[in-house]
């Protein structure tokens, strides 16, 4: 699930209260910060080859995370749109995609993506 809200702190405390694994990545400017901030937030495995297919496959199999829901929260995700809309786009793209893909059956979980302006 990918859903748009307006305050990362109100997002993360809710994802929390209901006990849900966050991880949040800040503003970033390029694509190529994009795929290593999201990789440091969920400490993707040392094989992550920091493209968006690598980015998908460990989106989709979270297995090496605690089981449960995982929420990604992404905090002034509008400052990437900014600087590099098509890599924005195609970032997005591979967010949306892996969380409708994520089932929670023998990956690690289900992921949930929150884009926050702040």
């Amino acid at each position: 699930m990918l859903r748009y809200v307006p305050d990362a702190a109100c997002a993360l405390a809710h994802a929390r209260h209901r006990g849900a694994l966050v991880h949040v990545v800040g503003p970033v400017t390029s694509k190529a910060e994009a795929l290593d901030a999201i990789g440091v937030a969920l400490n993707f495995p040392a094989w992550y080859g920091r493209n968006l297919d690598a980015l998908y496959d460990c989106l989709v199999n979270l297995s090496w995370q605690g089981a449960g829901e995982h929420v990604l929260v992404w905090a002034g995700h509008r400052q990437l749109e900014a600087a590099d809309p098509e890599g924005y786009r195609a970032v997005l793209a591979v967010l949306d995609e892996a969380a409708g893909a994520s089932s929670g059956a023998g990956s690690g979980g289900r992921l949930s993506v929150l884009l926050a302006d702040a």
